[in-house]
C-alpha cells in the first residue's frame, strides 16, 4: 500500500485535460492531490477532489482558499487574456503563502528562432500569439524568488490517448489528408514521461526552468509517418506544409537543468507506447 506524503497538497489546474489528467493519475496515490475540471463529465463531478472551474467565469481564489495548496500545477487552457489575469492571481497567492507554481510552458516561446534548438537560458522570442502568452506568464514568474516556481517548457506531447494521435486516427479512418511539416525539426515527449518528471521535480523540490523534450531530434513528417506505421497498415494521404524553404527548429533541449537518465527519453519510446 502506497503511503500518502502529507507534506504537500497539490492543486492541478486543468486536471480534466489530456496532460493535466495524466499528471493527476501519477500523483494522486502519493500526495493529497486536487484538480479542476471544466467539462460535464460525471466522473469528475463525483470525485470530491475535483472542483468545477470555468476560467472565464469563476474566481480562482475560492478554490485556492478551499484547497490551501503547497504546489499548484498550471495546465490551464482558455481565453488568453483571462489566463494572464488568473496567473496574476495565482502569483499573488504563492507570494503570500508557502506555495510554489509549476507552470506548463511551451517550445513556442522560441518559435521566432529557427536556426538552432533552444536551451534553458536562451532568450525567448515568439512570432505566435500562443508563444507570446507563454512568455508573458514566464516573465511574471521570473520576477519571483526561484524557489517559488518551476517553468516546464514542453515540445509536442504524445501518448496513446493524446489528442494528436486521436486526430491522426480520425484522419486515417475518414481518408482526410494529414498535415505534415517536412522542414520542421523538433523533439517530443509523452504524457507518462512528463508526469514522472513532474513527480521527481516535486519530490526533490527542484526549481527553475526545465526543458522536457526527448534527447533526440526528429523531422515532423518522418515522425508522423512512423506513428502511422505503428498504428497499422494504412495508406495515408499527406498534405505537405512548407512554412520555409529551409529546415527550421522548434526543439527544447536541456543543458543546465538535467534530470536523471531514467527520466530522460528518446522519441522511439512513443512508438512502443502506441504498440501496447
Amino acid at each position: 500500500m502506497k503511503r500518502i506524503n502529507s507534506k504537500h497538497r497539490i492543486l492541478i489546474l486543468g486536471a480534466s485535460g489530456f496532460i493535466g489528467n495524466a499528471i493527476y493519475k501519477e500523483l494522486c496515490s502519493y500526495f493529497f492531490t486536487f484538480g479542476t475540471y471544466c467539462t460535464n463529465d460525471i466522473s469528475f463531478r463525483n470525485n470530491q477532489h475535483f472542483f468545477q472551474y470555468n476560467i472565464e467565469e469563476d474566481d480562482i481564489f475560492d478554490i485556492l482558499d478551499a484547497v490551501k495548496p503547497t504546489i499548484i500545477i498550471s495546465s490551464l487552457r482558455g481565453d488568453f487574456s483571462t489566463q494572464i489575469i488568473t496567473h496574476l492571481h495565482i502569483i499573488e497567492y504563492i507570494v503570500e503563502h508557502r506555495c510554489k507554481l509549476i507552470f506548463m510552458s511551451s517550445a513556442n516561446v522560441f518559435d521566432a528562432y529557427s536556426k538552432y534548438p533552444s536551451y534553458e537560458n536562451d532568450k525567448t522570442l515568439s512570432e505566435s500569439i500562443y508563444g507570446r502568452l507563454k512568455i508573458k506568464i514566464e516573465n511574471m514568474l521570473l520576477r519571483l524568488p526561484k524557489r517559488k516556481y518551476a517553468i516546464l517548457r514542453l515540445p509536442m506531447v504524445f501518448g496513446a490517448l493524446s489528442p494528436r494521435i486521436e486526430e491522426v486516427k480520425i484522419h486515417l479512418k475518414e481518408k482526410i489528408p494529414i498535415e505534415v511539416f517536412p522542414n520542421l525539426i523538433m523533439n517530443v515527449t509523452t504524457d507518462k514521461k512528463l508526469s514522472q518528471q513532474i513527480h521527481y521535480i516535486i519530490n526533490r523540490n527542484k526549481s527553475g526552468i526545465f526543458h522536457l523534450g526527448s534527447k533526440d531530434l526528429v523531422h515532423h513528417d518522418d515522425f508522423i509517418k512512423e506513428i502511422i506505421s505503428t498504428l497499422g497498415d494504412y495508406k495515408p494521404v499527406f498534405k505537405h506544409v512548407y512554412t520555409t524553404n529551409e529546415d527550421r527548429y522548434l526543439a527544447v533541449l536541456p543543458k543546465s537543468n538535467l534530470l536523471p537518465k531514467h527520466l530522460q527519453l528518446y522519441s522511439q519510446e512513443i512508438f512502443s507506447e502506441l504498440e501496447m
